[in-house]
């Protein structure tokens, strides 16, 4: 754990004493679990449900905030059992997905859902031909519901290829009135409306909240760390962390606390519970 700023020291020492009262958002990819080839296998860290059980007992609620389907990320996490168990506690899990398209809790134990956004069946139906005409028809298309995801990870010059598509992605998805979310050698197309930020202020609202973490990766958090500022502004506890790899590190400038990939934040997560444990005593 490294601090970016002697701020950034100062902001985990006073979440760490608002604790009972902070909720922590955690992106999945890359922050609770390894980002892999095959996103259908990025199962959770082995060690997250103890770690998240652990923080279940010092905190008000804990959520996880991400790109990917709700029911995805239950069935990669194995949440639903860890959500029971958050039950047990007195704590509320949350999944996010889709942005915050999508929301689940471990009281509800249902995934609510809207219907797809308009546009996104003709993207997908023109989105083919963009691929071809940018040497990217390999390209992985990932259909998610309710937005589609055009990896890049599996072609010969990943980088390379993310750099072409992306223009020509958003000028597509501009055409039918989509939002674009570029993140780790992947570009996400979706219904414009909701971010990962409008789901911080939402808890906090719900929740009465005093304070929030967010851990995250990549520009797709970026969001969510802008909606930790405004809730610094008006005087809440927040601490905005980033696990950093040696792939994707675009999040460091904007965060207060620098940890290395999921065991970093998981470490992390260990420590604010070490800690409180040590104030209180």
């Amino acid at each position: 754990m490294e601090f970016t700023t002697e701020r950034g020291e100062q902001r985990y020492a006073a979440l760490v004493r608002a604790l009972p009262e902070v909720v922590v958002g955690l992106d999945f990819d890359g922050t609770l679990a390894p980002i892999v080839e095959d996103p259908e296998s990025a199962h959770i860290h082995p060690d997250a449900a103890a770690a998240l059980l652990e923080l279940a007992d010092q905190v008000l609620a804990v959520a996880v905030i991400t790109g990917r389907p709700a029911r995805q990320v239950l069935d990669l996490g194995g949440l639903e059992e860890v959500g029971r168990g958050f039950a047990e506690r007195g704590c509320e899990l949350y999944v996010f997905g889709q942005y915050g398209h999508e929301r689940w809790s471990s009281s509800s134990t249902r995934v609510l859902s809207p219907r797809p956004p308009d546009g996104l069946a003709a993207f997908e139906r023109d989105l083919p031909a963009v691929l071809r005409r940018h040497d990217a028809a390999d390209a992985w298309v990932e259909e998610k519901g309710l937005a589609v995801a055009v990896h890049t990870r599996r072609l010969p010059d990943a980088k390379a290829a993310f750099e072409r598509l992306l223009p020509a992605l958003r000028e597509l998805a501009r055409a039918h009135d989509l939002t674009l979310e570029p993140g780790r050698n992947v570009i996400e197309v979706r219904s414009p409306g909701a971010h990962k930020g409008q789901a911080v202020e939402r808890l906090v609202e719900e929740l009465d909240a005093q304070g929030f973490a967010f851990a995250g990766d990549d520009l797709g958090d970026l969001e969510a760390f802008e909606a930790l500022g405004r809730l610094d502004e008006r005087g809440l506890s927040t601490l905005r962390i980033c696990s950093a790899s040696d792939e994707e590190s675009a999040l460091i400038a904007h965060s207060d606390v620098v940890v290395h990939g999921p065991d970093g934040v998981l470490d992390l997560l260990r420590q604010l519970v070490a800690d409180a444990g040590t104030r209180r005593d």
